[in-house]
């Protein structure tokens, strides 16, 4: 999978035509999936697709001042989606159910105010707050859905329109924060905006319309289902076995529960009752960790207490995303040393989806990031020869490796793969008695000499200080060049 964008990119509109253009060349990677970010709008043009006001609205009508959104309109998001698809490459929507940002009237209710860092503790009684509560999208005129959004659509919100402040969290009379959510500030039910109420009957049955209408307007194949952690447990369950039955479409999914506490990935998983997959956010605070030690980690436990350790059919695996570059929320980016290790350790083994991060491969101009080194090649790598038995050398708190054996499917398959997080070093390694003979090259170029493998199948395959080495058949270099 390839996370088809990031949050700094430019206001103009060109997006989907970028991601048209770009379909065949992300199939020459060896790409199947894309991740594209939300597509309907949002509190404004320059909205990366978080503030989400309407759903129905995909760049098609006169709303928050715009037409287009930040990435163009409709018809070129759905143009976009054809050429993926055109280049074999499933497409998953980023889907935001959460919150809705940039209500179009305000309505005064009644309200408590609990506290920001411990939403079960009320701080303040009832009061009467005047809220953005009312969403009835005027520039749609009722086009797709009449339905028209109010207070009782939600839980609470963090604006009072009166007092002018975000000191609390008021939830609405009647209303309490959803008990099956994850319990960081002692409830995460809240996020931001006005908090969606997915207790409320009309809501469900609106957004279970809402995405069957998503699904057939735009083609897509899966969903990226944001902020999991906030929405109740049960919901996406339920959802998910709905749309699943009502379309007759697979419509797999990966969410993102953001906590680097396998404990809780497991347990939402199991409480979805595996309807979806997660990012494995455990393993990114691993390699983030391990970038920032100064050799310090301890290689051999980079894939402990992470979810393609544990439930690899589950887990999506990253290094970096939109909400860990700098500046953001989330803020975590490996460091740039790093990041060619990191790459390797998910596109190089069996288990788990890889996701690569768009300013990872191009790069990112607006906060002066480079490019991964060779990322494209380790992606073509995984493509044409990460195939066969995976043997493991994770045996040392500095220099680790691995072996994939090769299969008889894919010509010219078969990888050596050593890293290490602080000074060179040596794995003597056992590719297999059918690799006898076999001549291998350091794909990554700072091994410059050859390794042939011994008749008992072993070799040794070196590698540099904090460096990566890729060893590959010889042949398999000229295959690897990367044409963008």
């Amino acid at each position: 999978m390839m996370q088809y964008f990031e949050w700094y990119l430019p206001n103009n509109g060109l997006w989907w035509k970028r991601c048209a253009a770009k379909a065949e060349n992300l199939r020459d990677l060896g790409v199947t999936q894309v991740w594209l970010p939300p597509a309907y709008k949002g509190t404004c043009q320059d909205d990366v697709g978080y503030g989400v006001y309407d759903m129905y609205d995909l760049g098609e009508f006169d709303q928050k001042g715009t037409v287009r959104t930040k990435y163009g309109t409709k018809d070129e998001y759905i143009g976009a989606i054809r050429a993926f698809h055109a280049a074999g490459i499933k497409v998953y929507a980023d889907i935001v159910l959460n919150h809705r940002l940039g209500g179009d009237e305000t309505e005064e209710v009644t309200a408590v105010a609990d506290s920001p860092e411990d939403r079960n503790h009320q701080v303040a009684g009832e009061r009467k707050v005047k809220v953005w509560s009312r969403f009835t999208f005027p520039g749609r005129k009722g086009k797709y859905s009449r339905f028209v959004w109010d207070h009782s659509c939600f839980t609470g919100t963090d604006w009072d329109e009166n007092s002018r402040s975000r000191d609390l969290i008021y939830r609405f009379t009647g209303k309490q924060w959803d008990p099956d959510v994850d319990p960081e500030k002692g409830n995460f039910d809240y996020l931001m905006g006005m908090n969606v109420d997915m207790d409320n009957p009309v809501v469900v049955r609106e957004t279970k319309r809402w995405l069957r209408w998503y699904l057939t307007q735009t083609g897509v194949d899966g969903l990226r289902l944001d902020a999991v952690k906030h929405i109740s447990f049960p919901f996406y369950r339920e959802l998910l076995k709905n749309i699943r039955k009502t379309t007759g479409r697979a419509c797999p999914a990966v969410g993102e529960y953001w906590s680097g506490d396998i404990g809780r990935l497991l347990y939402y998983l199991d409480m979805v009752d595996g309807e979806m997959s997660l990012f494995d956010v455990a393993l990114h605070y691993n390699f983030y960790n391990a970038s920032r030690s100064g050799g310090q980690f301890g290689m051999r436990n980079i894939f402990q207490n992470t979810l393609v350790q544990q439930r690899p059919d589950n887990a999506v695996t990253f290094v970096d995303n939109h909400d860990t570059q700098y500046g953001q929320s989330l803020q975590s980016f490996v460091e740039d040393w790093f990041k060619p290790l990191a790459y390797a350790m998910i596109l190089l083994r069996k288990d788990g989806v890889p996701c690569v991060f768009y300013s990872d491969y191009y790069g990112n101009p607006a906060q002066n990031r480079p490019m991964v080194p060779n990322l494209g090649m380790l992606m073509k790598t995984r493509w044409r020869y990460a195939y066969g038995e995976q043997v493991d050398y994770l045996d040392d708190d500095n220099v680790i490796g691995w072996v994939r054996r090769g299969d008889e499917e894919h010509r010219g398959s078969g990888i050596a793969v050593v890293l290490s997080d602080a000074g060179a070093g040596c794995k003597h390694m056992e590719m297999g008695r059918g690799m006898a003979g076999e001549t291998f090259y350091d794909a990554m170029g700072g091994c410059p000499n050859p390794v042939t493998v011994d008749e008992e199948g072993f070799g040794d395959f070196s590698v540099t200080e904090r460096g990566l080495a890729v060893w590959v058949r010889a042949g398999a270099l000229e295959d690897l060049v990367v044409n963008e």
